[in-house]
């Protein structure tokens, strides 16, 4: 771990203003830095949102797992947040700061198995099954026989991690769910061209700057102030040397406007020679992703098949946030129109609703959780009931 990760994960670096929001609402296959004034890709620690951070320890007869956390609040119910496929706890940052102002609650995020810097002995295992038994370890191992009033809220896989965990009831103590942008139905038609999707991607960065860069320019995340501090739970610094001949649109992430070559007297390219001996003289470590997604496809479809029958049959109020009304299938249609959930729509998102909106994604969950009496607005804070 370098220097500035160790940095990070202390939440030890200077506090920065967040950043503004923004995020092209496309992907784009080549991304060129443009002229004007230039933004800031400075990560930033999580110490800037979240109030503590811990390992929860979980231990069998075969040995002991470890499971990172981050904490805000002292009352009221607990949220505990289960981050998607690659990302990490990190990435409720902004969220947690945004409704930690406007409830009562205590916040839990959590790095599932195989993501950021939770460490189990068996980290391939991302079952269903096993990563629900996770949540009820880790609810128990912190509380005990005393668990309080907990809500699962999900993103993406996090969110069909949830429902499993609720089905199975490893949370006795369960006050409420939330899926954030799952649906069986349109994630089941997606996996087929998961892969494709993944192998798009950069394989390293030049930096973690690069990476937030990157993340916020191809519209994985539209909101700077969230890249900045979420990307650093993706990304780490690389074990190995990149191996020679790597494209550098995949080593950098980002092509930058191509500088018009210089040739002495030799016929040698001036900047060619002054990027060799850069090289040469400036050793910087690359960073690539810190789960390899594509060799988790064989737990995909345990993820999402049957999801939409197992969060209706769910006993506890449940809430969907979705980034499009067409994301629907046709089983949570028809139980929307039972009224067996509440649903709301917050479009001009992404993928990544909690990230590109978290002002937007709080304001749903708190109105949620009052709406039920779980708890209690803060700062002066005002409901307002979606239609649906």
């Amino acid at each position: 771990m370098s220097a500035l990760e160790k940095q990070l994960q202390l939440g030890r670096l200077p506090p920065r203003p967040p950043g503004p929001a923004g995020g092209s609402s496309q992907a784009l296959p080549k991304m060129r830095m443009g002229p004007g004034r230039k933004r800031d890709y400075s990560p930033v620690p999580w110490s800037q949102y979240f109030e503590s951070m811990e390992d929860v320890v979980v231990e069998s007869d075969s040995g002991k797992d470890t499971f990172r956390i981050y904490k805000s609040g002292t009352e009221g119910p607990v949220l505990l947040l289960l981050h998607g496929g690659g990302h990490s706890a990190l990435s409720w940052a902004v969220f947690t700061a945004a409704i930690i102002n406007r409830i009562q609650c205590r916040i839990v995020a959590l790095d599932l198995r195989g993501h950021g810097q939770t460490k189990v002995r068996n980290p391939e295992d991302l079952s269903a099954e096993t990563m629900s038994k996770d949540i009820g370890n880790v609810v128990e191992a912190m509380y005990g026989d005393l668990s309080p009033p907990i809500m699962l809220i999900g993103h993406s896989m996090g969110g069909a991690i949830a429902v499993h965990t609720a089905a199975s009831n490893a949370v006795p103590s369960l006050l409420g769910l939330c899926m954030i942008d799952v649906v069986e139905g349109t994630a089941m038609d997606a996996l087929n061209s998961m892969q494709n999707f993944l192998r798009s991607r950069p394989k390293t960065f030049k930096s973690i700057e690069n990476a937030i860069e990157w993340s916020v320019k191809s519209g994985q995340i539209r909101n700077l102030e969230s890249a900045r501090v979420s990307m650093v739970g993706q990304v780490k610094e690389c074990e190995e040397d990149t191996s020679p001949g790597v494209p550098k649109a995949i080593v950098e992430g980002i092509i930058e406007e191509e500088e018009e070559e210089d040739e002495n007297e030799d016929g040698e390219s001036v900047n060619k020679r002054k990027k060799d001996d850069d090289a040469e003289t400036k050793k910087e470590p690359m960073y690539t992703w810190r789960i390899e997604l594509a060799q988790t496809e064989k737990y995909w479809d345990g993820w999402f098949r049957g999801l939409s029958n197992l969060f209706l049959n769910c006993p506890v109020p449940k809430l969907l946030l979705l980034a499009g009304v067409d994301r629907l299938d046709k089983d949570l249609t028809i139980g929307q129109m039972q009224g067996k959930f509440q649903m709301q729509v917050l479009p001009q998102c992404g993928h990544a609703v909690h990230e590109d909106a978290p002002d937007k994604v709080a304001e749903a969950v708190a109105t949620f959780l009052i709406r039920h009496r779980f708890t209690e607005p803060i700062g002066g804070f005002q409901c307002v009931f979606p239609a649906c």
